[in-house]
């Protein structure tokens, strides 16, 4: 089966630290030099830093943006409207068993700065310290049953698992954990990168400099084996504030920058001169949980009737400035488990919320949300305040900070989790169903599962689709894993978002299907 492309769905970004921005600089104050869209330079803006150069500490997406323009895998994503991976040190590729894969490597890629040619030893150390407990390795968990790569030849190797791991095609070899480091420099350098710059690279372009907390200095790289980069430098700007950045890209300051939801409308029609945007479908989701163990919530009626109350496209049209699309469920759509509809329709049915409360014997409700101090889950949680009381139900609105918030589910951080009622959030997402199911089993809860949902038959399905290689069984079982979570009562799911991109007419932007940039594919108009 050489070549086999098994599966061709496929995060984004995990749920990374939000705060560790605090310090970065914003707004276009922070652009001490002229615009640079001569054709030489690209300037992109991030909202955050990427953490670090070694994939041990790396996070999220962030790193995926520098490691892509830095570092190879051996296979990685393909630009385009649909998830795919493509060859990228890889010769081959076989699944040549449920738990094992054999690659071969291109022969002639070198690594930068003279330390000679990729080998499979490369491959061998960069996937195995991962699994080093003192390392600490922080994805360690996207490489799921992964147990260790053998070395057959100087350009081939065999990559093992424990039990089949069908992630490993859509997020273990193309993501974060996938990325391959240079073993000579980095052992050299004590075993870990901790260099100003990395010591080896072998991607199109090689750090020239990190200006903490305002970008990173990235110019083309003489030794890469490919086609030389499109781009003499690249420049990855921190631009914290979505409103900042769009000012920036208006004065010429980045040419690529992602725009939030609300400017969407307004640049459709008034397009600006000289810049395009395109926007995606996001793999985040959006979704109002309920505390089911909350005494107040016994009655499944109970719970039902907030379902229904709960009006998604008047959400939509507040909070997401109407240009998003509602959800059905944790997983987006393009993605394996992706369910076609919810059960309960996406428009409140008062008169059927209020005839539930009355069967269970309930005049008014009076209920707590906890939310995000962010603006789109305080416009969500005002909606659903406006509206929801033509059911009988009285919402009260907590907002909290981020520390605070993203602690109330947590059993370690005290009791709080315990009388949660409902809670809006947001999680992120990588392309594979798993990453979306694996918060909500059973010993999730007091962690991230806040809904408290247990459900035996949904943590079976979990495990197993996790090993499932056909698939439409696979597709099957998460849908089959949603229609649990809803019959439950405890999740009204609302959107995945949208990510829209603002750029310059003079380059050709390269993203994933989710709107993420994938810079190594950048190239000029």
């Amino acid at each position: 089966m050489s070549n086999q492309k098994t599966f061709s769905f496929v995060p984004d970004p995990t749920r990374r630290q939000v705060f560790a921005g605090a310090a970065a600089l914003s707004a276009a104050a922070m652009f001490p030099i002229a615009a640079w869209a001569d054709g030489s330079r690209l300037n992109v803006r991030t909202y955050l830093e990427p953490d670090d150069y070694d994939p041990l500490d790396a996070s999220g997406f962030l790193e995926e943006l520098l490691y892509g323009c830095i570092y190879r895998k051996l296979i990685q994503y393909v630009p385009g409207q649909e998830w795919d991976w493509q060859l990228d040190l890889a010769e081959s590729m076989t699944q040549s068993s449920p738990t094992t894969i054999t690659f071969t490597l291109k022969e002639g890629q070198m690594w930068s700065d003279g330390f000679g040619e990729i080998t499979a030893e490369d491959v061998k150390f960069s996937m195995d310290r991962h699994m080093v407990e003192a390392n600490n390795s922080r994805i360690k968990p996207d490489l799921g049953p992964f147990s260790h790569v053998e070395v057959t030849g100087r350009y081939a190797g065999i990559i093992h698992m424990d039990r089949p791991f069908a992630p490993i095609w859509t997020i273990a070899l193309p993501y974060l954990a996938g990325t391959v480091i240079c073993k000579a420099a980095v052992e050299a350098a004590g075993g870990k990168i901790t260099t100003a710059v990395p010591p080896a690279v072998c991607g199109p372009y090689r750090v020239v400099e990190h200006r903490l907390g305002e970008r990173w200095v990235l110019e083309r790289n003489p030794d890469f084996s490919g086609a030389p980069a499109a781009f003499e430098r690249v420049d990855l700007i921190v631009v914290v504030d979505e409103s900042a950045a769009e000012i920036a890209k208006d004065a010429g300051d980045v040419d690529f920058t992602s725009i939030g939801a609300g400017s969407v409308q307004r640049l459709r029609d008034n397009p600006p001169i000289g810049a395009q945007m395109n926007v995606h479908p996001a793999l985040f989701y959006h979704w109002v949980g309920l505390n089911i163990q909350n005494p107040k919530f016994e009655d499944i009626r109970v719970r039902q009737a907030i379902m229904y109350a709960i009006d998604v496209p008047s959400i939509l049209q507040a909070a997401f400035f109407d240009v998003a699309e509602a959800s059905t469920g944790i997983i987006a759509p393009g993605l394996i488990g992706h369910r076609p509809a919810t059960l309960i329709p996406p428009q409140a049915d008062f008169a059927r919320a209020r005839a539930l409360l009355d069967a269970a014997g309930i005049d008014r409700l009076a209920l707590n949300v906890d939310v995000l101090n962010n603006v789109t889950h305080t416009t969500t949680a005002q909606v659903m305040q406006a509206m929801m009381a033509q059911a009988g139900i009285d919402l009260n609105i907590t907002v909290h900070e981020s520390g605070s918030f993203w602690s109330l589910g947590v059993a370690a951080d005290g009791d709080r989790w315990k009388d949660l009622e409902l809670t809006i959030k947001r999680f992120s997402m990588t392309p594979d169903p798993y990453y979306a199911t694996a918060w909500f089993v059973s010993d999730q809860i007091g962690d991230w599962n806040w809904e408290q949902f247990s459900n035996a038959e949904f943590d079976q399905l979990h495990d197993a689709a996790l090993s499932e290689g056909d698939p439409a069984r696979r597709d099957e079982m998460y849908r089959h894993m949603q229609d649990l979570m809803e019959q439950s009562g405890g999740y009204r799911f609302l959107t995945h978002g949208v990510t829209a991109n603002l750029f310059a007419d003079s380059i050709v932007p390269a993203t994933r299907p989710d709107g993420q940039p994938l810079l190594q594919f950048f190239r000029r108009a």
